[in-house]
């Protein structure tokens, strides 16, 4: 059905479907480089790391009083989450995946042969981003679902189906899977600029990655000049932020949704700008 449905969308001669076939012949191409590599295993490391740490945590038999309540371990999980997932996981992650999108063709010395077909470099652009996309959300909102799941596991079947069935967990579920998927739609347009931009990212990530740290301790119209402000926004645990941090009013699902895409794709039309300017040099690298 999908197949039929993109193929009835790209029929024809106009700019815009011959645009869309090139984009999509792209990601095809690109998706099998973004989940294969030497480069991805830190990926796919970061991805499994804490699925793997719950995974013990149900093997070990813990008491009850060990355990805690099942209130305690939503809160756990959004400590968690906000904290390594966002932070830790999904933008190292990201930071792999997007900024080696090019990065990767000029080290093997293949990029000229895209920048040599008879390919708008802007249809190039979008391809390369969502490969790298559908990546990310892979890894990442897979990790965040079985997260979640794992960690509410040792409480029996009995809580697991009255708490996704009956309670809040299935709604909990889908939002903790909506964030991190803006995340990765953020942070995967914020490096693949970086990666245009930069021949070594770690520099400008570490300066990104700090500001998003101390963001809390910003003042409030700083605060809003960041990923992580909605993404926590949209969170449905909120978490204490501490004696030290300046408290901001959570910006609005139908304000934060909207501005952080509108966002991502001015930043995805800069790189676009960028490569439009590219010229591969090999010798220089």
């Amino acid at each position: 059905m999908i197949t039929s449905f993109l193929d009835r969308l790209t029929e024809g001669g106009s700019p815009w479907s011959v645009w869309l076939r090139q984009t999509l012949a792209i990601m095809g191409l690109e998706t099998k480089k973004s989940f294969l590599g030497r480069r991805l295993i830190a990926v796919y490391f970061l991805a499994l790391a804490p699925v793997a740490v719950l995974v013990i945590r149900i093997m070990v038999p813990l008491r009850p009083e060990e355990l805690g309540t099942p209130g305690e371990a939503g809160m756990v999980f959004a400590v968690v989450f906000q904290t390594f997932v966002l932070r830790f996981s999904v933008f190292f992650g990201c930071m792999s995946i997007f900024t080696n999108l090019f990065r990767r063709e000029v080290m093997e010395k293949t990029l000229h042969f895209y920048l040599l077909s008879p390919v708008k470099r802007e249809v190039l652009v979008v391809g390369k981003y969502f490969s790298g996309l559908i990546a990310s959300l892979v890894f990442f909102v897979g990790s965040t679902i079985a997260c979640f799941l794992l960690v509410y596991v040792p409480y029996g079947n009995k809580f697991m189906e009255d708490f996704f069935l009956e309670g809040v967990g299935t709604q909990q579920l889908l939002t903790y899977a909506s964030v991190t998927t803006m995340a990765c739609v953020g942070y995967g347009a914020v490096f693949l600029l970086i990666g245009l931009y930069f021949r070594n990212p770690i520099f400008p990530a570490g300066l990104l990655l700090g500001w998003e740290t101390i963001n809390f301790l910003l003042p409030s119209f700083l605060q809003k000049i960041s990923v992580v402000h909605y993404l926590q926004s949209l969170c449905p645990v909120p978490l204490p932020l501490g004696p030290l941090a300046i408290i901001t009013e959570p910006t609005s699902a139908w304000v934060s949704v909207p501005g952080f895409l509108g966002l991502t794709i001015l930043v995805i039309l800069a790189s676009a700008l960028q490569v439009s300017r590219l010229e591969v040099t090999y010798g220089a690298d």
